[in-house]
Protein backbone atom coordinates (compact mmCIF):
# COMPACT_ATOMS: atom_id res chain seq x y z
CA UNK A 1 0.00 0.00 0.00
CA UNK A 2 1.29 3.82 -0.39
CA UNK A 3 0.22 6.39 1.38
CA UNK A 4 0.46 9.77 -0.47
CA UNK A 5 1.90 12.77 1.63
CA UNK A 6 0.90 11.34 5.21
CA UNK A 7 2.82 14.25 7.02
CA UNK A 8 3.32 13.93 10.48
CA UNK A 9 1.82 10.79 10.24
CA UNK A 10 -1.13 10.45 12.06
CA UNK A 11 -2.85 8.11 10.13
CA UNK A 12 -0.08 5.98 9.18
CA UNK A 13 -0.46 4.97 12.65
CA UNK A 14 -3.50 3.51 11.85
CA UNK A 15 -2.96 2.24 8.48
CA UNK A 16 0.01 0.63 9.02
CA UNK A 17 -1.21 -2.57 10.95
CA UNK A 18 -3.80 -3.16 8.35
CA UNK A 19 -1.27 -3.63 5.52
CA UNK A 20 1.61 -6.36 5.37
CA UNK A 21 3.76 -3.62 3.69
CA UNK A 22 3.66 0.44 3.40
CA UNK A 23 5.03 3.09 1.66
CA UNK A 24 4.89 6.75 2.72
CA UNK A 25 5.52 9.26 0.12
CA UNK A 26 6.59 12.75 1.96
CA UNK A 27 8.09 15.56 0.23
CA UNK A 28 8.36 17.31 3.44
CA UNK A 29 11.98 17.07 5.05
CA UNK A 30 11.31 17.39 8.67
CA UNK A 31 8.16 15.10 8.59
CA UNK A 32 9.33 12.67 6.80
CA UNK A 33 12.61 11.96 8.59
CA UNK A 34 10.38 12.31 12.10
CA UNK A 35 8.02 9.77 10.64
CA UNK A 36 10.62 7.34 9.51
CA UNK A 37 12.12 7.27 12.93
CA UNK A 38 9.06 6.71 14.61
CA UNK A 39 8.29 3.74 12.19
CA UNK A 40 11.47 2.12 12.25
CA UNK A 41 11.26 -1.80 12.68
CA UNK A 42 7.90 -1.64 11.42
CA UNK A 43 6.38 -2.41 8.10
CA UNK A 44 6.66 0.90 7.36
CA UNK A 45 9.31 2.76 4.47
CA UNK A 46 9.33 6.26 4.41
CA UNK A 47 10.43 8.08 0.95
CA UNK A 48 11.07 11.78 1.01
CA UNK A 49 10.31 12.74 -2.27
CA UNK A 50 7.72 14.43 -4.76
CA UNK A 51 4.50 12.56 -5.36
CA UNK A 52 4.32 14.33 -8.99
CA UNK A 53 7.56 12.44 -9.68
CA UNK A 54 7.59 9.47 -7.94
CA UNK A 55 10.73 7.06 -8.35
CA UNK A 56 8.92 3.81 -7.89
CA UNK A 57 8.50 1.86 -11.44
CA UNK A 58 5.32 1.40 -12.73
CA UNK A 59 2.60 -0.56 -11.09
CA UNK A 60 4.81 -1.08 -7.95
CA UNK A 61 1.56 -1.03 -5.74
CA UNK A 62 -1.69 -2.87 -5.28
CA UNK A 63 -3.28 0.42 -3.65
CA UNK A 64 -2.92 4.17 -2.91
CA UNK A 65 -4.69 6.32 0.11
CA UNK A 66 -4.62 10.29 0.34
CA UNK A 67 -5.47 11.82 3.68
CA UNK A 68 -6.52 15.33 3.29
CA UNK A 69 -3.28 16.54 1.59
CA UNK A 70 -4.25 17.27 -1.78
CA UNK A 71 -5.01 20.83 -1.04
CA UNK A 72 -1.60 21.42 -0.12
CA UNK A 73 -0.24 20.77 -3.23
CA UNK A 74 0.80 24.15 -4.99
CA UNK A 75 -0.99 24.17 -8.24
CA UNK A 76 -4.24 22.25 -10.25
CA UNK A 77 -1.58 21.22 -12.74
CA UNK A 78 0.66 19.47 -9.77
CA UNK A 79 -2.46 17.97 -8.43
CA UNK A 80 -3.56 16.71 -11.24
CA UNK A 81 0.76 15.48 -12.01
CA UNK A 82 0.24 13.67 -9.08
CA UNK A 83 -3.19 11.91 -9.84
CA UNK A 84 -1.28 10.52 -12.89
CA UNK A 85 2.01 9.54 -10.88
CA UNK A 86 -0.31 7.07 -8.82
CA UNK A 87 -2.14 5.90 -11.66
CA UNK A 88 1.40 5.34 -12.66
CA UNK A 89 2.09 3.37 -9.86
CA UNK A 90 -0.95 1.49 -9.19
CA UNK A 91 -1.07 -2.22 -10.28
CA UNK A 92 -3.93 -2.53 -13.35
CA UNK A 93 -7.00 -3.01 -10.92
CA UNK A 94 -5.56 -1.09 -7.87
CA UNK A 95 -7.35 1.33 -6.02
CA UNK A 96 -6.72 4.90 -5.11
CA UNK A 97 -9.29 6.35 -1.98
CA UNK A 98 -9.11 9.15 0.05
CA UNK A 99 -10.53 12.78 1.48
CA UNK A 100 -9.84 15.94 1.57
CA UNK A 101 -11.61 19.07 3.11
CA UNK A 102 -13.74 21.71 1.39
CA UNK A 103 -12.99 25.53 1.69
CA UNK A 104 -14.23 27.03 4.88
CA UNK A 105 -13.74 30.08 6.92
CA UNK A 106 -12.33 27.95 9.37
CA UNK A 107 -10.36 25.50 7.26
CA UNK A 108 -8.87 28.74 5.04
CA UNK A 109 -7.90 30.09 9.17
CA UNK A 110 -5.75 27.04 9.45
CA UNK A 111 -3.74 27.85 6.44
CA UNK A 112 -2.81 31.51 6.48
CA UNK A 113 0.86 30.70 6.56
CA UNK A 114 0.57 27.57 4.59
CA UNK A 115 -0.48 25.88 0.60
CA UNK A 116 -3.99 25.90 0.55
CA UNK A 117 -5.00 25.01 -3.31
CA UNK A 118 -8.69 23.89 -2.64
CA UNK A 119 -10.01 20.93 -4.93
CA UNK A 120 -13.20 21.17 -6.27
CA UNK A 121 -15.08 18.06 -5.66
CA UNK A 122 -17.35 18.71 -8.37
CA UNK A 123 -14.69 18.67 -11.44
CA UNK A 124 -12.61 16.33 -9.38
CA UNK A 125 -14.02 12.90 -11.47
CA UNK A 126 -13.25 14.56 -14.81
CA UNK A 127 -9.79 15.12 -13.33
CA UNK A 128 -9.22 11.52 -12.08
CA UNK A 129 -10.39 10.49 -15.15
CA UNK A 130 -8.16 12.28 -17.40
CA UNK A 131 -5.62 10.61 -14.63
CA UNK A 132 -6.33 7.07 -16.14
CA UNK A 133 -9.25 6.34 -13.68
CA UNK A 134 -12.61 4.61 -14.09
CA UNK A 135 -14.70 3.43 -11.98
CA UNK A 136 -14.62 6.97 -10.17
CA UNK A 137 -16.51 7.87 -7.24
CA UNK A 138 -16.86 11.14 -5.18
CA UNK A 139 -18.87 11.88 -2.36
CA UNK A 140 -19.21 14.98 -0.39
CA UNK A 141 -20.39 16.08 2.70
CA UNK A 142 -20.64 19.52 4.31
CA UNK A 143 -16.65 19.75 5.26
CA UNK A 144 -15.03 16.98 3.26
CA UNK A 145 -14.86 14.94 0.25
CA UNK A 146 -13.72 11.42 0.32
CA UNK A 147 -12.68 9.82 -3.24
CA UNK A 148 -12.20 6.24 -5.17
CA UNK A 149 -11.25 5.59 -8.02
CA UNK A 150 -9.54 2.32 -9.89
CA UNK A 151 -6.48 2.14 -12.48
CA UNK A 152 -8.32 -0.18 -15.45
Amino acid sequence: MLEVGPGPGVTTDLLHSRFERLTCVEIDSGFASSLSKRMNGKNVTVVRQDATAMSFPDSSFDGALSFTMLHHVPSAALQDGLLAEVARVLRPGGIFAGVDSLSSRGFRLLHLFDTMVVVEPASFPKRLEAAGFVDVQVDVNPYAFRFRARRP
